[in-house]
């Protein structure tokens, strides 16, 4: 059985803290109620990260804005949804363009706040899928021969196997076995699926072959 995700509370207003909570839990999340910013704060380390954080925006102490800062630099991946009784069109742009998933004022439906959770946790749980599937492409890259990465650099340019071959004074021959081993390792089904792969790892600095020279040799045991 798959666990229910957990959801934080944090307001200074205890009848909205219950009624939220009783909410979300009846609708089957597990939920942790906060009545400050720095209690919740307080519990980050050694407890389980909620998968969601719903929070008021004007409380005493730590308001919600000012949380959302800390939580830029402690754990960034926790979508936060701000509410507010008291919001203004300034307020809201300032938040989410500080990255906030949500922000809703009072009062609110219920359904409107689980509609606003439940496509928080979603599009991080995407994002962090889609963080893995890049490290793991990564990683699968990154074993790759400089000389088999030389090759890959031409073919997703759009070179031809005797382009390739005449740029790294190597077989057109060898060139299909090294394309070869590329796309079984990349899991790449077609030309098409290396491209993307190619784009969708740029910027993340993985080491290349052709990057260090189309001239350089490939390592010891492969065929040049």
């Amino acid at each position: 059985m798959t666990l229910a995700a957990a959801v934080a509370i944090i307001d200074d207003d205890e009848p909205v803290r219950d009624s939220v909570s009783l909410v979300l839990r009846n609708y089957g999340f597990r939920v942790s109620p906060f009545f400050s910013a720095t209690q919740f704060l307080s519990t980050l380390h050694g407890e389980e990260l909620p998968s969601c954080i719903v929070c008021d925006v004007r409380m005493p102490g730590l308001s919600g804005l000012e949380l959302q800062k800390e939580l830029a630099k402690m754990c960034p991946m926790i979508p936060l949804v701000l509410i507010t009784g008291h919001g203004d069109i300034a307020m809201a742009v300032e938040a989410l363009k500080a990255g906030a998933r949500d922000f809703i004022e009072k009062p609110f439906s219920p359904d409107r706040l689980i509609a606003s959770i439940t496509a928080a946790i979603g599009e991080t749980q995407s994002q962090r899928d889609e963080e893995q599937e890049t490290l793991r492409l990564a990683a699968r890259i990154n074993e790759l021969s400089d000389r088999q990465k030389q090759v890959m650099d031409l073919a997703v340019k759009g070179l031809s196997n005797k382009e390739i071959a005449l740029a790294l004074k190597i077989s057109p021959r060898t060139v299909e076995t090294y394309r070869a081993w590329v796309m079984e390792k990349t899991g790449a089904r077609n030309i098409v699926d290396l491209v993307r792969i190619a784009v969708r790892l740029e910027g993340r600095h993985v080491s290349s072959g052709a990057e260090q020279g189309h001239l350089q040799g490939g390592a010891g045991r492969e065929p040049t």
